[in-house]
């Protein structure tokens, strides 16, 4: 189904500025969460605290706004083995959450905004799969350049030894569509990282369809585009200019059967424990 012009005008920027504190401790630079600058973002927004990272989310769209973490070289040591124990978010009422069935044969993935690899432990692997984290995110996509860009955030981590990461949706143009009727699919991705020992940030925006494009662009071009400000302690003149980011890595031709198939392996051997 699609969205026609009602909503997307309902989504058009504004000059109104909604100042989103936080309960989250320890996921955002300064501990200040992004500004909703877009009003129209600003409605039946709630934000989800967990052990490895924060959401913000919209019961408009039922999705995550955004996500946030706090990544750190030691941080990344641990590692927690992927669950897929995907999961509507019970502390969001019903009608502004996304459900299991929304996405059931929509022919779109449950793309994660914090990805399950940066989880360190169970807990942490085990919230990161509520769909409060999840956006509709085409397959080949999800599993291929957006893969890489998360690898490539970790890799930047283990140099930088520390960075400030705000992943999130961009619902843009004349119409949105939307799976199960309820739930908002992201025309765009972005991936906004800070580091705090130089002060510099720069994002990977991606669109939401197969290919291997992706643009590095200033957090202030970001800001543009999303209606939010983000890093709200990072300066002007920072935010305008773009930090190098990695070439994302790892993405090959084949990578989206790669991780089809450990798909499959790691749903075989949760049913075998399950069995045993």
């Amino acid at each position: 189904m699609k969205l026609y012009l009602t909503l997307i005008t309902s989504l058009t920027f504004t000059t109104v500025l909604f100042s989103a504190s936080t309960q989250c401790d320890g996921f955002y630079y300064s501990n200040e969460a992004p500004d909703i600058v877009n009003a129209k973002l600003f409605p039946k927004t709630k934000e989800l605290c967990y052990s490895g990272f924060a959401i913000m989310h919209s019961g408009v769209s039922r999705t995550p706004l955004w996500s946030a973490e706090h990544l750190t070289r030691e941080g990344l040591q641990h590692k927690s083995k992927r669950t897929n124990d995907f999961h509507p978010e019970e502390q969001l009422p019903p009608d502004e959450r996304a459900e299991l069935e929304d996405y059931a044969r929509s022919g779109y993935d449950r793309g994660h905004l914090a990805p399950a690899a940066d989880m360190g432990n169970k807990q942490a692997q085990h919230e990161c799969f509520t769909l409060a984290n999840m956006v509709p995110q085409v397959s080949e996509n999800n599993r291929g350049i957006w893969s890489a860009i998360e690898g490539s955030t970790r890799h930047l981590t283990n140099q930088k030894g520390s960075l400030y990461v705000i992943t999130g949706p961009i619902f843009s143009g004349s119409q949105v569509k939307r799976i199960g009727g309820r739930v908002l699919v992201p025309t765009k991705l972005y991936k906004a990282i800070y580091d705090p020992s130089s002060g510099e940030g720069a994002a990977y925006l991606v669109t939401n369809a197969a290919g291997n494009n992706y643009e590095v662009i200033s957090i202030a071009e970001l800001e543009k585009q999303s209606g939010i400000k983000f890093f709200p302690k990072m300066s002007t003149s920072a935010k305008e200019k773009t930090m190098t980011l990695p070439e994302p890595q790892g993405y090959k031709g084949n990578s989206y059967q790669n991780r089809s198939n450990q798909d499959i392996i790691d749903m075989i051997e949760k049913i075998l424990k399950r069995m045993f």
